[in-house]
């Protein structure tokens, strides 16, 4: 089944941020806004007579990276070409670049087989209403009051291309609330809790330590309604622990799945990945 593909609009990607929803991947209440900034030209949609048929986004990011994501299909319409199509198209516009996914369970193999390997698992934790945790230190601040540059230098050393305008947009949209821990003068950790379509959800939630994640994430769950969630690296046993100790549990997982060379990422500064649709 051959359908025209084109470049989303704002208003498609509003409505692919509900697909997602209906997938069940709880999207934020603000995500498509932030998103269309990070790549305006990254989103792409198939259509029939009835609309948007299927979606996905190819990223750019930098001169070299793009990520994978927003991969589905209307429900009656699977297993008839459109998603292969997408698929063919979203890597054609990120061709010569490596590219990063994070690849449901059910998915993983097919991935595999379009040449992605895995890098590690990300693992969603929840709680109805996560305790506070011990051993944080630092000044909590707004991150309105860090300058721009130090957040993307800390952010560059856990992902692996520029993103200052999705930065920008992802700690000031509506209904976000981005906080930073300082030390001596110096940054050492930023993160943002939003709120979703359950709930919130924590991310990003980097630190170069997990006395400073721990201050962060204190701060942040503070006077926030669940359930809440956040998404981490299960390799990093720091964040696993963090998570342990506020109380939360496994609820959901990817794969990070590369394409290309793997990314040399600090992974032991990510406690919380800003979105599995982005990176």
């Amino acid at each position: 089944m051959t359908l025209p593909i084109r470049v989303a609009s704002q208003a498609d990607l509003d409505r692919m941020v509900d697909w997602a929803a209906r997938e069940g991947w709880n999207p934020g209440l603000s995500d498509a806004v932030a998103f269309f900034t990070a790549d305006p030209g990254g989103f792409l949609v198939a259509e029939d007579e009835a609309g948007m048929a299927g979606c996905i986004s190819a990223v750019r990011y930098g001169a070299g990276f793009g990520f994978i994501g927003f991969y589905i299909v209307r429900a009656e319409l699977r297993g008839r070409g459109i998603g292969i199509a997408l698929w063919r198209e979203a890597m054609e516009r990120l061709k010569g670049r490596a590219v990063g996914l994070d690849g449901v369970v059910a998915q993983q193999a097919n991935y595999r087989r379009s040449g992605f390997e895995l890098a590690w698992r990300n693992v969603r934790y929840g709680a109805a209403a996560p305790r506070q945790v011990e051993g944080g230190t630092g000044e909590i601040v707004p991150a309105s009051a860090v300058p721009a540059e130090a957040i993307a230098a800390l952010d560059a050393t856990v992902f692996p291309a520029p993103r200052a305008d999705f930065l920008r947009a992802w700690l000031s949209a509506p209904g976000h609330r981005a906080l930073a821990v300082m030390r001596a003068g110096e940054l050492a950790a930023f993160g943002v809790i939003r709120r979703c379509r359950e709930g919130a959800k924590i991310g990003p939630l980097t630190a170069v330590d997990a006395a400073a994640a721990r201050a962060l994430f204190n701060a942040l769950i503070e006077g926030a309604t669940g359930p809440l969630f956040l998404d981490l690296p299960q390799p990093n046993a720091e964040a696993v622990a963090l998570a342990e100790a506020a109380g939360m549990e496994p609820v959901f997982e990817t794969a990070r799945m590369y394409a290309g060379n793997p990314p040399a990422v600090m992974r032991e500064r990510i406690f919380g990945v800003a979105s599995f649709e982005l990176g």
